[in-house]
């Protein structure tokens, strides 16, 4: 346990869910944690490599009661306050919609001392298990990183975004995937590749691939939901399901456990 006035928080991204993708980093982070504030969406057996630590579930999930963003920032700051190192442990990248530039500016402000961890963002492993670039040469030459809606419930601008001719990949926007489908259609042709991943980088991961046009009919007969990522763009028509059927899923699983983990290191 730290001393004194030694307090410090870090900010540790939990990648998508696989434990296997955390980084060498977050595991030691993790090991000398006094206190962990854990994400809703993070594994939950990432506690295991803090055994020594108090855990706080702070979780925030659209649509569902959340823990305040105020009181997650007030927790981070009196821990630190008395000597602690608090992990603060978010789902994906913490930099990545994350609200991190939230908790930096507090922690400043406070004169708290805030290291960040880097992980990998969903929208990598939802690429990842449909088996395509989210870039290609032969197709676009960047992707757009995109949250579905605003602070004031707006949406983005999405004819502009596809105008751009990148991969756009959507977060948190399947409550208007209907609508923002319809509005992308305006700008880009029915038949522009697209895909659908839920809880991507988990052992409950499930994708469907078709096309701008039919995607959002395809996802919701499968069933998916929140939490997913969109993934729209001529890159995506790379993914081997679009050799045999516009409209296919799977479902993905093999995640390692726990106690592989540690086998395995």
């Amino acid at each position: 346990m730290t001393t004194g006035n030694e307090g410090k928080v870090t900010l540790v991204s939990a990648g998508p869910g696989d434990l296997d993708l955390l980084t060498l980093k977050a595991a030691k982070v993790l090991a000398s944690a006094d206190v962990v504030l854990l994400d809703d969406l993070v594994n939950p057996e990432i506690v295991t490599l803090a055994p020594q630590a108090r855990v706080i579930r702070v979780g925030k999930r659209g649509g569902c009661r959340s823990t305040p963003q105020a009181f997650i920032e007030r927790l981070m700051q009196r821990y630190a306050r008395h000597g602690l190192h608090v992990v603060r442990v978010k789902g994906g990248d913490a930099l990545l919609f994350g609200r991190a530039g939230e908790e930096l500016a507090a922690l400043r402000r406070a004169g708290v001392s805030v290291d960040i961890v880097n992980g990998v963002s969903s929208a990598f492993a939802a690429a990842a298990g449909l088996g395509v670039s989210l870039t290609h040469r032969d197709h676009c030459q960047g992707v757009i990183f995109v949250t579905a809606h605003l602070r004031d419930h707006s949406e983005p601008d999405w004819q502009a975004l596809a105008a751009t001719g990148m991969t756009l990949a959507i977060y948190m926007g399947m409550s208007r995937i209907e609508s923002l489908c319809a509005t992308l259609v305006g700008a880009l042709p029915a038949a522009t590749p697209a895909a659908v991943v839920q809880w991507a980088g988990s052992a409950n991961e499930r994708r469907v691939t078709g096309t701008l046009g039919s995607i959002a009919a395809h996802a919701r007969a499968a069933g998916l939901g929140s939490p997913a990522i969109i993934l729209v763009g001529n890159a995506i028509g790379e993914a081997a399901s679009f050799a045999n059927s516009p409209a296919s899923f799977g479902v993905h699983s093999g995640i390692a456990s726990i106690e592989d983990l540690r086998r395995r290191a």
